[in-house]
């Protein structure tokens, strides 16, 4: 039985690492903007585990052939705020307005998972949910904004933050788990792969 990571994020790699298991990595190339377009009326619950679901789809018969026994993990994060929900913003600029509004607030940052157990190359069970967590933001300077923004780590990521990087400095607080807020929560994945028949321990 392989663990199979589907997603090319260096952060939920990290969170799996620094908790005993080495998956293979195996990028989906999902368009999330195309899928987003499809589901005009979702939540925003809904659309992070659409998401989440396309990814370990979309991979699935790639990995049936390399791995035929084995169970898939695609993740998917955006933050909610103020009605709206945020995914990567891609460009400085995008970075820059999320800030304005993030600063001095609170969201939730929502992420979606998905769990494929893979038997004999065969789809044996699908599963699938998201966890939401309360994120506080401070308020950087002028200043600290124009170095974070430059830096490039907030254009790649959901909301425009990381709590594990330098994005930490301007998180004040959370409700929740902060796992989850990396990128791949560590509780709802073990009882993601319990549904499926997989125990975490097995890949340890």
């Amino acid at each position: 039985m392989r663990f199979v990571l589907a997603s090319a994020s260096p952060a939920r790699l990290g969170v799996l690492r620094q908790a005993g298991i080495d998956p293979i990595v195996q990028v989906s190339g999902v368009d999330e903007e195309a899928v987003t377009a499809a589901l005009p009326d979702a939540t925003h619950q809904e659309l992070v585990t659409a998401l989440a679901e396309a990814k370990a789809e979309a991979v699935v018969d790639l990995v049936a052939r390399d791995h035929p026994d084995s169970v898939i993990v695609a993740c998917d994060s955006m933050l909610s705020l103020n009605g709206e929900i945020l995914g990567k913003p891609g460009t400085p600029e995008r970075a820059r307005e999320r800030w304005a509004d993030m600063a001095g607030n609170a969201g939730d940052l929502l992420t979606g998972h998905a769990v494929i157990r893979l038997t004999g190359g065969a789809v044996s069970g699908s599963v699938a949910g998201w966890e939401s967590t309360v994120v506080r933001f401070d308020k950087p300077t002028a200043a600290e904004l124009d170095a974070y923004i430059a830096s490039g780590e907030p254009l790649d990521v959901a909301g425009a933050f990381t709590i594990d990087g330098r994005g930490g400095w301007f998180v004040e607080s959370i409700d929740g788990n902060a796992s989850s807020v990396i990128g791949i929560s560590l509780p709802l994945t073990r009882r993601l792969l319990t549904e499926v028949g997989v125990s975490v321990a097995d890949f340890w």
